[in-house]
């Protein structure tokens, strides 16, 4: 019991860690290689992994309806925010900014939430979004870099945004129940053959291979695409959607704090005061939540199928 505890409470933090190298592993790879081939690259080997993993657990293939949900999940979660994230970088948009776009998804995902999904957003939770709001704005306050950037990486920014605000909250309506290793599998296969037909339709398909490319490559495909997704649609299943969003505001400063680190990109005394007002408004968010109909749905979930919430004729590792 106090390990499961400890995994529970701990899920939040690395979710946070994983996520925020992602954008990391793109500014690694982008310079060898294009950005729609890099995610076709990326989606094959996922494809081949999480194939095997459905086969020798023998995974519950999803029904028609399902997997036609898990294809619009996937187009959503991973081709517009995936494609407009590596799009975004390689266009001159900094690692720390490309994460700070998609990191509004709380506001956006709240207000969506709080009209059309049944959760009732409390006054506190509206003044900690309001607080980590102003906590990426702190951390990524310089804009003398901005210059560098094009126009087509500012709109792929945006449409990273709206992909994973849209796709989350899709994921959470229609995709619960679906198991995670066959559903997971569809998106993928359609998300890169999205990428494939962008990368044969725009791009060169050039890859120079180099070790960091190499390594790049490795770690989104196991790191991210499998533990981290995975990890992510878990924290979906057992949260409030508004909650689960709200986690996205630590990822601005934490990728702010990995390419201060790695890229040399600016880190000062009020991006640093800016970390600490989005964890407080994280803080906020998860802990003035009032139980409205779909989060107290997603609550009888858990109760009735366990964590992973996907039904307890569907056996998962």
């Amino acid at each position: 019991m106090r390990l499961s505890g400890l995994a529970i409470a701990s899920a939040p933090v690395l979710f946070v860690l994983l996520w925020s190298t992602g954008f990391i592993g793109a500014r690694y790879g982008l310079p060898y290689i294009e950005p729609l081939t890099f995610l076709s690259v990326r989606m094959a080997f996922v494809v081949l992994i999480l194939g095997a993993i459905a086969l020798i657990w023998k995974a519950r293939w999803p029904s028609r309806v399902d997997t036609g949900h898990s294809l619009v999940a996937g187009w959503l979660v991973h081709g517009l925010y995936l494609g407009g994230v590596f799009t975004a970088i390689s266009q001159g948009v900094p690692a720390g900014i490309s994460a700070l776009i998609p990191g509004l998804q709380p506001i956006l995902t709240s207000t969506i939430a709080n009209r059309f999904m049944g959760e009732t957003v409390t006054r506190l939770q509206w003044f900690g979004l309001a607080l980590g709001l102003v906590g990426v704005a702190m951390v990524l306050h310089d804009r003398t870099m901005l210059a560098a950037a094009t126009p087509l990486g500012w709109a792929a920014s945006i449409v990273s945004l709206l992909g994973i605000t849209l796709g989350s909250l899709y994921q959470k309506r229609f995709c619960g129940d679906i198991d995670w290793r066959a559903g997971n599998l569809v998106q993928y296969l359609g998300a890169g053959l999205l990428f494939a037909a962008g990368a044969f339709a725009f791009e060169t398909r050039e890859i120079r291979w180099s070790g960091e490319l190499v390594f790049a490559l490795a770690w989104l495909v196991i790191v991210l695409s499998i533990a981290g997704i995975g990890l992510m649609y878990w924290l979906i299943r057992r949260s409030a959607a508004t909650s689960f969003a709200s986690l996205f505001y630590l990822v601005p400063a934490v990728t702010a704090l990995m390419a201060y680190l790695l890229f040399d990109e600016r880190l000062d005394a009020v991006s640093i005061a800016g970390m600490l007002v989005c964890a407080v408004g994280v803080v906020l968010v998860n802990r003035g939540g009032r139980r409205g109909p779909a989060a107290a749905n997603v609550a009888a979930s858990v109760t009735r199928n366990g964590p992973g919430g996907t039904g307890g004729d569907r056996r998962e590792p």
